[in-house]
């Protein structure tokens, strides 16, 4: 392809045309972008355009350097391939031919520390690259997603007109806001995401809980995961869960639910987000518990031979069915609150650490519309903040406060009564210990570093005295200022 006249350049490129990427150039090209395309094989790029080259204006390409020629300057290339080696590749083939001030977007689900590389080594090199978290799966990135772009500001201005036209629309508001520098808006879409596995093992939980105690049918349950849809929990995947327990399997005629293998399966960015909280230093047991059940359930060998050992729970049926079913929903509405407290808090960490100066305001109205975590009360999370943007932790908001003190009573029945019949609500139960830890006057953290010192030196201070101290353990006992 030779170069192309002005007037015929594209406005933005789309390189890797799997779902994600062909859904989001057709998102481009219906809102009226002329959008270049490019995917490794000729196949996929030709398929699109059959199939959907009716929803706007496509640039079909083959050749990168066909592809790069196509695009109007500065350009503006959106990278949609695998995370990891597969975008390095594709980066590496862009670079040399490419000019200063071109803009590269990452929009997979890259690790925001790749992110931070690619972005320090592209700005040598006169290139602006764009690490952006999309969110709302193949339906958001063709009809609006919630977009999470970080990098470099003055990039971002031009690529705004595009991102936030595209993206899901709540309110008259873009659920698209420039994130921060760096690798802010990658990191933010892997809380996200961290998030997101919390919300989802919860409800599985509360699920369980009320399955394994009423002994009610999948399709009852749908029924009452419909109605909380219309209270406090009101969301998209309390929304999809009752279309899930609805559904009818067409082989068997049994509950879908029942004959899916109990065996679920992760991507990374759930990992991701707990190995950030602990390097960071931040306590995300609510995500970190949805992980490792992932986890368990995904090691049946090893389930079975538990099971076989000591058998499997038989709960005792509950003859208070709607009282437990209420108590459950105030449950799940409680660990949820923390689920996202702890989110906004690694976040918060993160931004402190990196100096993003993310607010986190913007990431509620973001979150509000198109993403896989979108719910009613992000709107309240979204108040919390524009309130008070220094807020020490989302559970001190009084409007949230208010409603975990409401809740409490019932938090405690539902773990309680799940412990007792063998049911395992590790999420539940971690979400109501972090809530429980942060409340306490003295942790029993005094006795592990009494240990530390002990059998390492490791130092105490004291809550009497300035400075840290250590005893002489092995000496004659006493204490002494530590060097």
């Amino acid at each position: 392809m030779t170069q192309a006249a002005e007037q015929e350049l594209a406005d933005v490129g789309v390189t890797g045309l799997a779902v994600m990427g062909a859904n989001l150039a057709r998102n481009l090209a219906r809102n009226g972008f002329r959008v270049a395309v490019h995917n490794r094989s000729r196949a996929k790029t030709d398929k699109l355009i059959e199939e959907h080259g009716d929803d706007g204006t496509f640039v079909a390409t083959e050749e990168m350097e066909d592809f790069v020629q196509s695009l109007a300057t500065p350009r503006k290339i959106i990278i949609m391939v695998k995370a990891g080696g597969p975008t390095d590749a594709v980066i590496d083939q862009l670079v040399p031919l490419l000019d200063t001030d071109d803009i590269v977007v990452d929009a997979g689900n890259a690790h925001w520390d790749d992110t931070r590389r690619r972005e320090k080594a592209l700005k040598e090199q006169g290139i602006r690259f764009v690490g952006t978290g999309v969110s709302g799966g193949e339906e958001g990135a063709l009809n609006g997603p919630s977009i999470m772009p970080g990098g470099d500001a003055d990039a971002y201005s031009h690529l705004a007109p595009m991102l936030e036209k595209i993206s899901a629309q709540v309110d008259g508001e873009p659920c698209c806001r420039h994130i921060g520098p760096d690798a802010a808006g990658h990191f933010v879409k892997m809380v996200h995401n961290g998030i997101e596995y919390a919300d989802m093992q919860l409800i599985a939980e509360a699920y369980d809980v009320i399955r394994s105690l009423t002994g009610m049918s999948p399709a009852e349950l749908a029924e009452e995961f419909k109605r909380w849809n219309t209270g406090v929990l009101d969301s998209f995947l309390i929304e999809i869960t009752a279309e899930v327990l609805a559904k009818v399997d067409e082989r068997t005629g049994k509950p879908l639910v029942d004959v899916i293998l109990d065996a679920a399966a992760q991507k990374g960015t759930g990992t991701w987000t707990v190995q950030s909280a602990l390097s960071l230093g931040v306590p995300v047991g609510a995500i970190a518990e949805a992980v490792f059940a992932r986890a368990v359930s995904s090691q049946p060998e090893q389930r079975a031979a538990v099971r076989e050992r000591f058998g499997d729970v038989t709960a005792e049926q509950a003859d208070d069915a709607k009282a437990l079913i209420d108590d459950v929903e105030q449950a799940l509405y409680a660990s949820k609150i923390v689920a996202y407290a702890q989110g906004f808090d690694l976040i918060r960490t993160a931004s402190n650490e990196f100096e993003w100066g993310v607010n986190p305001g913007d990431l509620a109205t973001i979150w509000r519309g198109g993403c896989i975590i979108r719910a009613a009360f992000l709107d309240r999370i979204k108040e919390a903040y524009e309130a008070n943007p220094d807020l020490a932790n989302l559970l001190v908001d009084n409007t949230f406060a208010a409603d975990v003190e409401k809740a409490e009573a019932a938090w405690r029945r539902v773990i309680g009564r799940a412990v007792n019949a063998g049911i395992p609500v590790p999420a539940f139960s971690a979400s109501l210990a972090y809530f429980d830890s942060l409340r306490r006057g003295r942790l029993p953290a005094a006795v592990v570093q009494g240990q530390r010192d002990l059998f390492g030196a490791h130092t105490y201070k004291r809550i009497d005295a300035e400075g840290s101290f250590h005893v002489e353990w092995s000496g004659d006992g006493s204490e002494s200022p530590a060097d």
